[in-house]
């Protein structure tokens, strides 16, 4: 089965793919992490995406595109795929769809609100990098981390100015794909609101895996 994960910043999608992964035996393909391997690989393409990145500009649609392609021609893929981050734009979509048949495409739906409650709340050590959050997981000292000590701190990415910015370039450039994949009847509805192991259930649902 070849899916797609849709949901703004904050819905968790990372989370469930990492959950889908052992529900239905299929590789997990991020945008980021397709970069990384590119990149490392040294291919053409890595090459260029990471010269672009470099610069500090955003990956061009061609180079991103011509990547995915190259991804989705791997033979781990032959059996389907949980494709997260990818496509962002309607001219993406359409562009995967000249060499993929996309299945189904997961839209975890969760409001602003919800999400800049979660997204606002996250702290993470400075130094090892684990997640805690000012409500559901706080640590036991505050701003002291209980797996190393180190420094917990808020990143400027979960700063409430830079996650409504997130939110308005979600809205504005990917959400129009919900209505672009509802109307080929491929799309199905997931609350992302509920705690991990539930939304699960839903997600096996709306497959009816």
């Amino acid at each position: 089965m070849n899916l797609i994960f849709l949901g703004p910043p904050g819905a968790g999608k990372g989370t469930l793919a990492a959950k889908a992964v052992d529900i239905l035996k299929l590789p997990h393909i991020s945008t980021g992490a397709i970069f990384r391997a590119a990149m490392a690989e040294g291919t053409p393409l890595g090459l260029k995406a990471k010269a672009i990145m470099e610069a500090g500009q955003l990956v061009d649609d061609e180079t991103t595109i011509g990547l995915v392609k190259d991804r989705l021609a791997q033979d781990d893929v032959g059996g389907g795929y949980i494709l997260d981050g990818f496509p962002r734009t309607i001219p993406q979509a359409e562009a995967l769809a000249a060499f993929s048949k996309v299945q189904k495409v997961v839209n975890f739906d969760i409001p602003d609100e919800t999400v800049l409650e979660r997204l606002g709340g996250r702290r993470v050590c400075r130094k090892c990098g684990h997640n805690f959050h000012v409500i559901f997981d706080k640590p036991k000292t505050e701003g002291v981390c209980d797996h190393c000590g180190g420094e917990v701190y808020t990143r400027d990415d979960d700063k409430a100015e830079a996650i409504q910015k997130r939110l308005e370039v979600y809205r504005a450039q990917t959400a129009p794909l919900i209505d672009f994949y509802r109307a080929q009847g491929i799309m199905v509805d997931v609350d992302a609101r509920p705690p991990v192991d539930q939304v699960v259930e839903n997600f096996k649902k709306a497959l009816g895996v």
